[in-house]
């Protein structure tokens, strides 16, 4: 047992690090080659962790050397963008002004359904309300909407911007951001005064959120509930 648990964390650190070393890449964004990476080194790993028979490094070593090769293909692709096309394929478009091109979704093996979906993800439900829609390599649906069926914006309206940046978050469960910070114009002299003016200490802040303005948004942390003792009228 005590084996299997070393054997477990290890393998686990170590894929953790060859993820780390292949970059930050949500799920749904990975590129094929990533994607098989990802596969492979999960199945390398789960051999080593379920049999105790097979030696770690027989793991180990052809997992290090998909994630060189990860690498290595990353940096190919950057320095050509031939061998990116090769790798990862070309962004599709499917939808031009108002038309689905029903080639491309053939190529793509995309079906209208699939499409459809696609779109309602974007909050559309008319195609005809599109301007230019492409799949993107990693498989997502990019969607510009016609000019006039787009969101009216504050500019749009001549409206005045009271704050010249987006509301972030400044502490998060008692850890403060410091760079979230910094770039709204704040310090931490701005956040004790804040806490003491909610009789907080910054480590009791849940959530802290807020912009260049003074105002801001702030949660306090709930105690844990402890178990109600059992009485004996509840028994």
């Amino acid at each position: 047992m005590k084996l299997l648990i070393v054997r477990t964390v290890l393998i686990y650190l170590c894929v953790l690090f060859a993820m780390r070393l292949m970059g930050k890449r949500q799920l749904g964004e990975l590129q094929p080659e990533e994607l098989v990476s990802t596969i492979l080194i999960s199945n390398l790993a789960s051999i080593s962790i379920e049999s105790e028979e097979v030696p770690v490094t027989a793991s180990l070593i052809p997992l290090f050397l998909i994630a060189a090769l990860e690498l290595l293909g990353s940096i190919l692709s950057f320095q050509s963008q031939k061998f990116f096309n090769l790798m990862s394929g070309r962004p599709k478009t499917v939808i031009l002004d108002g038309q689905i091109d029903q080639n491309a979704l053939r190529t793509l093996r995309l079906t209208t359904a699939d499409l459809m979906e696609a779109l309602r993800g974007k909050d559309v439900f008319d195609p005809r309300d599109v301007s230019y829609a492409v799949v993107e390599t990693n498989g997502s649906l990019s969607v510009a909407l016609r000019p006039e069926k787009e969101p009216a914006t504050l500019s749009d309206l001549a409206l005045k911007v009271q704050h010249s940046q987006a509301t972030i978050p400044f502490v998060l469960d008692g850890q403060v951001l410091d760079d979230n910070l910094h770039w709204c114009g704040k310090d931490h002299a701005w956040l004790e005064r804040t806490a003491q003016a909610n009789t907080l200490l910054v480590e009791e802040i849940l959530l802290l959120i807020g912009n260049d303005t003074e105002d801001y948004f702030l949660l306090k942390k709930e105690p844990r509930r402890t178990a109600r003792p059992l009485r004996k009228e509840d028994a």
